[in-house]
């Protein structure tokens, strides 16, 4: 029997399927995973049209996990799904068993969706794409779906560079990091490889030592650093190329996303879908959004204290000083208020 330390029957509560698909000639089709809450469903909606953009050519079934889903996101995911002849799976998550893992003000339980998504799909798929929802895609994919990953548990694209992988492998107490730390926003699971390894059971375990999550900085990413260290194939930037839309508060700065980039990640507390990071940079997730059920929802305002600071700061950086008063007196209301 296949290993899974996260049994689905257990972990899954529901799935919705969305399948417009017309009858497929051969092959088969690319599985692409997100695990959200509800924060990132707009993000993730646009993030599945993005790929749908560019990808025309391919055949895809997209699952999404995630806590609970209201009613009128079910229905864009319904659209989106008959507007581009797709298969779009909602899995409900049951978060009891990841409640007792660290999170952050920044990062919810969601963040431990990863590990359910490797189990998911073991005896099921070979090769699985996870992808966080502040992921917008602006070119073909289709060379991910048959790259070679030999015994590796999965494709990643290594974070900055060697300076930053020796500070992670001390600080983590893992030496091997020293040659590669990676970002956990693109992986592209070998799905065997990750039930032999027990990525998993090593993940929990972990996350249950406080040894261990004392030392972790950027929580499931560093875990799965620590669990996958020389077990991995570093492939091209391209496809998980980061950006920070608050670079662009600064007089200066160089941006990594050219015409070659594939796959642009908006790290960073904001986002393309907030109402302040209108930037040229943020243009091919607006893009996608117009080609998406979402082409009509306004981008979203800040709703705690931490984002109207954000607001206000671009909105001076916009030279929209009228934005940026309202902000700055919104902010305080809000540290006030708590």
């Amino acid at each position: 029997m296949a290993y899974s330390y996260l049994n689905a029957e257990e972990m899954i509560n529901e799935t919705i399927i969305f399948d417009e698909r017309e009858a497929v000639q051969g092959g088969s089709p690319f599985n692409i995973a997100y695990g959200i809450d509800k924060n990132f469903l707009f993000g993730c909606g646009v993030s599945i049209a993005s790929v749908l953009l560019h990808n025309r050519d391919m055949d895809f079934v997209f699952h999404v996990f995630i806590d609970v889903l209201p009613e009128a996101e079910k229905q864009h995911f319904s659209q989106l799904a008959k507007d581009n002849k797709t298969c779009i799976q909602i899995h409900i998550v049951n978060c009891d068993r990841l409640k007792a893992f660290p999170t952050t003000k920044n990062w919810s339980v969601a963040m431990y969706f990863r590990f359910i998504i490797g189990d998911y799909f073991i005896g099921q798929q070979s090769r699985v794409l996870y992808l966080d929802a502040d992921i917008v895609c602006q070119g073909s994919i289709n060379e991910l779906s048959t790259l070679a990953l030999g015994d590796s548990v999965a494709g990643v694209v290594p974070e900055r560079d060697k300076t930053w992988w020796l500070s992670r492998s001390q600080s983590l107490e893992c030496p091997a990091i020293e040659n590669g730390y990676f970002n956990s926003g693109v992986l592209l699971l070998n799905i065997p490889a990750w039930a032999s390894e027990y990525v998993s059971g090593k993940a929990m375990s972990l996350l249950s030592d406080k040894n261990v999550t004392r030392k972790l900085s950027f929580m499931d990413q560093d875990i799965l650093n620590i669990i996958l260290a020389g077990k991995v194939t570093f492939i091209a930037a391209k496809y998980n190329t980061q950006f920070s839309l608050n670079y662009e508060l600064k007089d200066a700065f160089i941006n990594p996303i050219n015409d070659a980039t594939v796959l642009i990640h908006y790290v960073g507390p904001t986002k393309p879908w907030h109402n302040w990071a209108t930037y040229p940079s943020a243009a091919p997730f607006v893009k996608a959004k117009k080609s998406s059920p979402w082409c009509e929802q306004a981008l979203l305002n800040p709703d705690n204290s931490n984002y109207a600071r954000y607001c206000a700061k671009h909105s001076f950086k916009q030279r929209k000083y009228f934005n940026w008063l309202i902000n700055n007196i919104y902010y305080y209301y809000l540290k006030l208020a708590r």
